[in-house]
């Protein structure tokens, strides 16, 4: 009995005549039994992953239609030499007697694929027949990704649950829905997932002369990411439109702390000469450290008392303040 393991190839078989059939659908001359390598592989499954996210079983469902004829890469890199196999059968399974976190029945996608048998080829088979190659990642993209606990739409906001923690019994995590496109599937050496795992991408597969970032990309915006942050203890992964923006978004809180740090400096040199101007016999340390203490409305205040040709500005010490040039005195 074999292992059952999420993005695995678990084994290699020699094609059957109804194999062949499904084979040669794929290619533009029909290929012999000699020619041709099949092997078994997990693709993906509804166990939680690394990146705290698990397929729904309906979505498994979806990519069996979606991964056919779909082309097995290395390291989700699309150029045309990477092409090594092709999915030509798949099937979603149950295995009986397991569940996952949740308490859910354990169910994969299961596919076959297909290579040529070359001199180009025969590194890689000896590979996989050796267990060296056996970690696999898919790429794809769905509509749907929501909280398991309270079903919220994680795609563009967040809600009170973190991935990871468990709420009446259930692990949460997002659920990944509505598959819409199956782009590859790939030979990696550390997979997201924990028994091997799964990449996921949200967007339409990219080649180098495309634009990095889909049209459909979710992008947060940044004041959601920093909320995201307080919440959660893990890490975050941003997209690059997502990192552009927050980098945006602190340089121009940076540039306004700074513009802000001048303004402040400039009315505690206001406030500062009127200090001087009424109290003529104190230290200019002593002013300037009871000008430092003062808050920013504090400094507001007392400078709108300033241009009041009528007005004084009085200090008094707070109620339990024993000593006037401490930090608590009101205007």
């Amino acid at each position: 009995m074999h292992d059952i393991r999420q993005g695995t190839i678990l084994k290699s078989a020699v094609p059957a005549k109804e194999d062949l059939q499904k084979i040669n659908r794929y290619t533009r001359r029909e290929l012999e039994e000699k020619e041709l390598y099949c092997f078994n592989v997990i693709l993906c499954d509804n166990e939680i992953d690394r990146d705290g996210e698990a397929f729904s079983v309906p979505a498994l469902h979806k990519l069996a239609e979606l991964f056919l004829g779909k082309t097995g890469i290395f390291n989700h890199d699309p150029k045309g030499e990477n092409q090594t196999a092709r999915i030509y059968d798949t099937k979603v399974c149950v295995k009986e007697g397991t569940a996952t976190q949740n308490g859910e029945p354990y169910t994969y996608l299961l596919a076959r694929a297909y290579m040529v048998r070359s001199e180009k080829t025969a590194d890689l088979i000896l590979e996989i027949d050796a267990g060296i190659k056996k970690e696999v990642s898919v790429g794809c993209s769905v509509d749907s990704v929501t909280c398991s606990i309270c079903g919220t739409d994680l795609r563009g906001r967040s809600c009170e649950h973190q991935k990871g923690e468990i709420y009446n019994h259930r692990v949460c995590c997002a659920v990944l829905s509505e598959p819409t496109d199956a782009y590859e599937w790939s030979f990696v050496a550390v997979p997201a997932q924990k028994n091997a795992g799964v990449t996921k991408r949200y967007g339409a597969f990219r080649t180098e002369e495309q634009p990095q970032e889909a049209e459909n990309t979710v992008c947060r915006e940044p004041e959601e990411v920093l909320k995201l942050l307080k919440l959660t203890e893990k890490e975050l992964v941003l997209n690059r439109l997502e990192a552009q923006k927050l980098t945006g978004y602190v340089n121009r809180l940076k540039q306004e702390a700074k513009l802000g740090k001048e303004f402040r400096r400039r009315r505690q040199e206001q406030v500062k000469g009127v200090f001087l101007l009424q109290y003529p016999q104190l230290g200019v340390g002593t002013i300037q450290a009871v000008v430092e203490k003062m808050s920013d409305q504090e400094l507001s205040e007392f400078e709108a008392v300033c241009k009041n040709p009528g007005g004084t500005p009085q200090l008094q010490s707070a109620a339990g303040t024993e000593c006037f040039f401490q930090k608590d005195f009101k205007i």
